[in-house]
């Protein structure tokens, strides 16, 4: 089965001339590569972040967002990461694309013109409407935190209050 085509309007921006458009390396493919749009190399050192352009802004269909995620192969082979992933373009945001690049590994890396350094997802976005009430309904689970459920769905961790009401 085909999944729908949505279109995404795009406005070019001078430093992404001779780039190719954002596109999917499959026919199978849910992300699309995104690629630096800079001008030189840019050397990220270990624990460095960079914000790095792709040269596009866009208009999202309405009811839509783009999730910005890390692409697989940076992370294993080089520690390359994106801090907030998956970031998030509204449907609203006009400005340019720009992602948030982290070197989690142990050596500097090299981010070249047209690196494809991340992939987009488009993805429906549900609204949601909050109710106020005053008690929930039960769950095996109920306040159990991080961690508390085990592979038997058994396991609850203590939970307790911080200083500044944090459970942690």
């Amino acid at each position: 089965m085909t999944a729908p085509v949505r279109t995404i309007q795009v406005r070019r921006l001078p430093h992404s001339e001779g780039l190719p458009l954002p596109g999917y390396a499959t026919a199978g493919a849910a992300g699309m590569d995104l690629l630096a749009a800079v001008a030189d190399t840019v050397l990220l050192a270990p624990g460095a972040r960079v914000l790095v352009p792709t040269g596009l802004a866009v208009a999202l269909p309405p009811g839509h967002e783009l999730q910005i995620r890390p692409r697989s192969g940076l992370a294993l082979r080089h520690g390359i990461t994106l801090p907030n992933a998956p970031g998030t373009i509204d449907e609203d945001y006009r400005g340019e694309l720009q992602v948030i690049v982290m070197n989690a590994g142990d050596a500097p890396f090299a981010i070249e013109r047209g690196m494809r350094i991340a992939q987009a997802v488009l993805s429906p976005v549900l609204r949601a409407e909050w109710t106020e009430v005053g008690t929930l309904d039960d769950t095996l689970r109920a306040e159990g935190g991080f961690g508390s459920t085990g592979s038997d769905g058994a396991h609850r961790a203590t939970v307790t209050k911080g200083p500044a009401g944090d459970t942690s």
